[in-house]
């Protein structure tokens, strides 16, 4: 392995400060990170920058100097109450400008490989049977962030194209593991409590990754040299229903997933009417990856499986409880 300083950005985040703690148990690593406010959890052996925000003016210099690698995992992610009357200018500030800010100047810092953490939103929001999204179709972003690191990707794309920085981009789907939050963590919550959920009867397929196999794959990609200039989407490898991978979880909690079969299409217009249909679709529609792409240029398998990856977040869930 020849990398020997990696800047990882967003390393306070559930992605980065995970990163970040396997590279320190490794030992391998000078480590860095860029943080906008102090964070205790970082391991001792990390130094950290403080930035104002990823913004298209923040001077990355004394960050990148002998960095080797950046993984850039930093961005304006989805925002619950969203306040701006223009939130697609205020993604494309932060995801396109603030990340051709730090890559113009990785490259002029000679960082050999620029690692960025897009998202399966640049691919599209859904899938039918049988057709699973690979890294090499064509772009269908919908919502805001989805355009936003679509057009970073092609902004990043034109730059190193000129250069001899290699550009690897990593599009994960739903990442969880332990410490998840946001609806993940309210899955396990209401399963926990033995809340009954009328998802029962949901036949749709949806991939997921784990933190670990994520990390695994940003770690393969580090030197591999088959990786550089490529795109990769990032999965278990293993689609389930929404009520499978319930029942999963439910089993990992050692409980029983009360779930009710209602129909899905009823929920679907309860969902319309209450303005919850982005909600509805990661519920009941499809969405799943080929990462067939992984295994062929990198000889990369997941090596953790989706149980297993479970098992894992609802331990750290029950650790929490106590």
């Amino acid at each position: 392995m020849n990398a020997s300083t990696v800047l990882v950005t967003g390393g306070s985040g559930f992605l980065g400060g995970a990163l970040l703690r396997t590279l320190a148990s490794q030992k391998e690593y000078s480590l860095r990170t860029a943080l906008r406010r102090d964070c205790k959890s970082l391991p001792a052996s990390v130094r950290a920058f403080n930035v104002p925000g990823l913004t298209p003016t923040v001077d990355w210099q004394a960050a990148l100097v002998d960095v080797d690698v950046v993984v850039h995992a930093a961005a304006r992610v989805h925002v619950m109450d969203e306040q701006s009357g223009d939130p697609l200018t205020e993604f494309r500030l932060v995801n396109v400008e603030g990340t051709l800010n730090l890559a113009r100047q990785a490259v002029k810092a000679k960082v050999r490989r620029f690692i960025y953490i897009s998202s399966i939103k640049v691919n599209g929001e859904s899938t039918v049977p049988g057709r699973a999204f690979t890294a090499d179709d064509p772009f269908s972003p919908v919502d805001p962030y989805g355009i936003s690191k679509c057009e970073a990707e092609e902004a990043l794309r034109q730059l190193v194209s000129s250069t001899s920085m290699e550009l690897v981009i990593i599009r994960p789907v739903l990442v969880y593991g332990p410490g998840v939050k946001a609806n993940f963590l309210s899955m396990i919550r209401w399963l926990d409590r033995g809340v009954p959920l009328p998802f029962g009867a949901i036949v749709n397929k949806r991939s997921l990754v784990s933190l670990d196999n994520l990390i695994d794959l940003i770690l393969t990609c580090f030197s591999h040299p088959a990786a550089a200039n490529q795109t990769f989407l990032a999965s278990d490898g293993e689609d389930v229903s929404t009520t499978e991978l319930l029942m999963k979880i439910g089993r990992a909690l050692n409980k029983p997933a009360r779930l009710l079969p209602f129909p899905v299409a009823f929920m679907r217009l309860g969902a319309k009417l209450l303005g919850r249909e982005a909600i509805a679709q990661r519920l009941f529609g499809s969405l799943q990856v080929d990462i067939s792409k992984n295994l062929r240029l990198l000889g990369w398998v997941p090596p953790m499986s989706l149980d297993q990856g479970l098992n894992a977040t609802v331990q750290a869930y029950l650790e929490s409880q106590k």
